[in-house]
This record gives C-alpha cells, sequence and structure tokens, in this order.
C-alpha cells in the first residue's frame, strides 16, 4: 500500500527538530531508524500529518562515557551499539540483548532510542534499560529533562515522552564486571520475543552480590522481576539458588493471552527462561 500523504521535515539540530514537532502538533511522528514506523505507514495504521525525520542531526547518534554512565544517543543504531567496547565493558546486558534483534539487516538501520521510544512491550531492549536503572534524556520546548526507565514505560506503546519531545540519549549506569545474558523465546527466528528475560549479576567468592532482571512482554511494560532479585542476592552462585529464584520470576506479572500463547504459558516461559539466563550469566 501508499502511505497516506504527509508533510516531511529534516532538521539538522535537536532544538530544529523540536520546534518541527511543537509547530505540527499532536499528528507528528518521529522518524528514527524507521524499523517499526515505515510499516505501518504502508499500511496506513498509522497517518501523520507531518514526518520529522532526524536521520541528519548528527549530535544524536555516539556512545561516550560521562563519569559513572555511558550516554548512547538515540540515533545510534543497533550494529554501533553491538560493536562499541565500551558498551561491552560497561553495559554487558544492552550487548547481550541487541545481539538478539531482528537481522543484521534491521540492526543496521535501526535504532536503539527509535526501539525504545516505540515502547513496544515485546521489544528486546526496553527490560535491559528497566534492569540497569537507566535514565532517558528527553528535549522539549522547555529545555532538556532526565527520566527513569520505571517512569518512561508508562503502557503499550506509551511513554513519558509528550507530542513535542524527542528522546536524545540514554544514560547507562555503568555495570563493569557484572555477568549478562538475554534469554529470548519465539516462535520463529528473528521474530518478536513471546518472552524474555534480561538478567544480570554481580558476584564475588561464590555469592551473588547484586542481581538486576527484567522481563520482556510480561505486561503492558516491561517488569523488573523484584521477587528474583530479592531471593539471589547474598546467596550462593548455584544451581539450587536459581532454581528457588526462577520460581519467582512471574510473581506479579499480567501478561496477555494472543494467538501465540495464554496467560498460564508466558508465566511458565517467564520462570523456565530466568531460570536460563540466570545460569548462563553466573557461569558466563
Amino acid at each position: 500500500m501508499i502511505p497516506a500523504p504527509f508533510d516531511y521535515v529534516a532538521p539538522s539540530t535537536v532544538d530544529e527538530a523540536v520546534r518541527a514537532l511543537a509547530a505540527a502538533g499532536e499528528d507528528a511522528k518521529v522518524l528514527a531508524g524507521g524499523q517499526s514506523l515505515l510499516p505501518v505507514l504502508r499500511m496506513r495504521l498509522a497517518a501523520p500529518t507531518t514526518l520529522v525525520d532526524l536521520g541528519k542531526v548528527a549530535e544524536l547518534r555516539g556512545i561516550r562515557e560521562d563519569g559513572d554512565a555511558l550516554v548512547i544517543g538515540a540515533m545510534t543504531t543497533h550494529y554501533d551499539v553491538q560493536r562499541d567496547a565500551l558498551v561491552a565493558e560497561h553495559a554487558a546486558l544492552i550487548k547481550a540483548a541487541t545481539d538478539t534483534v531482528a537481522d543484521p539487516q534491521v540492526r543496521h538501520r535501526g535504532t536503539f532510542g527509535g526501539a525504545i521510544a516505540h515502547a513496544d512491550p515485546a521489544g528486546d531492549l526496553l527490560a535491559p534499560v528497566l534492569a540497569l536503572d537507566c535514565e532517558l534524556v528527553l528535549a522539549g520546548p522547555s529545555g532538556r529533562r532526565t527520566v527513569g526507565a520505571a517512569e518512561f514505560f508508562q503502557d503499550y506503546f506509551t511513554t513519558a515522552l509528550a507530542p513535542d519531545e524527542l528522546l536524545v540519549a540514554v544514560r547507562v549506569p555503568k555495570h563493569t564486571g557484572w555477568r549478562a545474558h538475554y534469554e529470548k523465546f519465539n516462535r520463529v527466528a528473528q521474530a518478536w520475543s513471546m518472552v524474555a528475560v534480561a538478567a544480570t549479576v554481580r558476584t564475588e567468592g561464590g555469592v551473588i552480590e547484586e542481581a538486576r532482571v527484567a522481563l520482556t512482554n510480561m505486561g503492558a511494560t516491561p517488569v523488573r522481576a523484584t521477587g528474583v532479585e530479592r531471593a539471589l542476592v547474598g546467596a550462593a552462585a548455584t544451581a539450587e539458588t536459581i532454581r528457588a529464584a526462577a520460581a519467582h520470576a512471574a510473581d506479579g506479572t499480567d501478561p496477555a493471552a494472543d494467538g501465540n500463547s495464554d496467560v498460564e504459558y508466558r508465566q511458565h516461559l517467564a520462570r523456565v527462561l530466568t531460570g536460563r539466563a540466570l545460569t548462563a550469566a553466573v557461569g558466563g
């Protein structure tokens, strides 16, 4: 199909992009990598009056250190995140999840910030961002503000972004030396996750000192598995510990039933995949 008509704007700075969004109103859409937006435009599931293309905004790309955090520009591609040495050293969970995103073609075009702002609960980057307590940097007409991941994701495809705001960067607290794994279950290769688990742990002397676990597609937003984390911290890094902790993975979750699975099956998957993710992370 052919998209509905729209105005096209290609700003070269964040300020220009914000002004374009403010002028266009609530019916504007932002084009980042376009891997999610373009298909819905073609099917006319979205019909924006204005499309604001961020492809020329150079300041939105790149990865740098800023004290105890990494700053990942919103327009940085998945491919660049995968291969960045800083990410591999200080945010292994982000790399592990990014490795599973779609296919090489999508990873070359799709962007880190675009996937996060899209807020699909089956998307693979939301749970790692939540697990690592990342901060989202937003720019709007009143300036910039920072929102924690727990407050940023609000509902299905809904975030704290106002219509005239952009996600410009993600601040990822350094988790240097932590082991991480992203365990994903899908029906066919390159498909969205039916359920996935983002897990990262810090061990010392065979004891789990800290743990972060979050779930993909187990609710309207990514879900922090706090029961699992509590069961892990201070315990020996053994198979028995992991098995007992993973039993709490589905506690408090509210996954949707759909053509792929019912609620009980998704909760079962959450427990099984959490065990696998933690085993890989602890043994990694």
